[in-house]
């Protein structure tokens, strides 16, 4: 089965309405929660995923950046798709994008990840266990996730608590909870992103409290969270 634009893997999905704010939009956060299904579909279909923790490896999900055209309503139809695009240095590289059911792309996303070892936590090479028709190294993208730094004027603070359902399968708080933090942080100033740009900086963990800051700088803004004196992600949202 041939994929647009050279992606490798697809899978449907349906909005389900637990994933909508009460306007009937998905929700970024449980957008951001079909993107990591997927690549996890993707990765364990050609064995570079949950099988590495045979070996004492993992995935860490490093930055990503979520661009919304269309916010999908609940009980649209979506087909997202997913490839490899190469890597540089310790990142290998995944995007995304999705479709609504009439075929118009509604999203796109460009991931960039580092290959762990679990015990020493040190970064290992991505190419010593990426399949190289997947991910080929002498083939970075040119769309790649920023490194991230709070800017602008300080605006407002909330402080939350690393819950139960804020954690993975590692015991570290999931990727999308951080999406959904901002999310959630944002709408309290009434504001919807439909574009985010996040970098994972530190582990949280449960009981962990988080200090959320807002930094507004003309039309982006910018949410820190830190636990402490550490920072443990930047979100950049549009």
């Amino acid at each position: 089965m041939s994929h647009p634009e050279n992606f490798q893997f697809t899978k449907d999905f349906e909005v389900g309405s637990f994933q909508v704010h009460p306007n009937g939009k998905i929700r970024l956060a449980c957008l951001a929660d079909l993107l990591q299904e997927i690549a996890w579909r993707h990765a364990d279909s050609a064995d570079f995923g949950r099988n590495l923790l045979e070996s004492n490896q993992m995935w860490v999900l490093s930055r990503l950046e979520i661009k919304v055209e269309k916010f999908p309503k609940w009980g649209d139809h979506l087909q997202l798709f997913t490839g490899g695009r190469g890597a540089e240095k310790l990142f290998a590289f995944r995007e995304f994008m999705v479709w609504d059911q009439n075929q118009h792309v509604v999203a796109r996303a460009m991931s960039s990840w580092l290959l762990l070892h679990t015990e020493t936590k040190r970064i290992q090479k991505p190419e010593s266990v990426l399949p190289a028709a997947l991910f080929d190294p002498a083939k970075a993208p040119a769309w790649q996730p920023e490194k991230l730094m709070a800017k602008g004027e300080f605006s407002t603070k909330d402080e939350i608590q690393v819950r139960q359902s804020d954690l993975d399968l590692y015991h570290h708080v999931n990727n999308t909870s951080y999406i959904r933090w901002v999310e959630n942080f944002l709408a309290e100033v009434s504001f919807l992103p439909n574009q985010i740009s996040i970098n994972y900086l530190s582990e949280c963990h449960l009981g962990d409290r988080v200090i959320l800051s807002l930094f507004e700088s003309g039309l982006e803004k910018f949410v820190e969270g830190k636990v402490g004196e550490k920072a443990v992600f930047v979100a950049r949202v549009l």
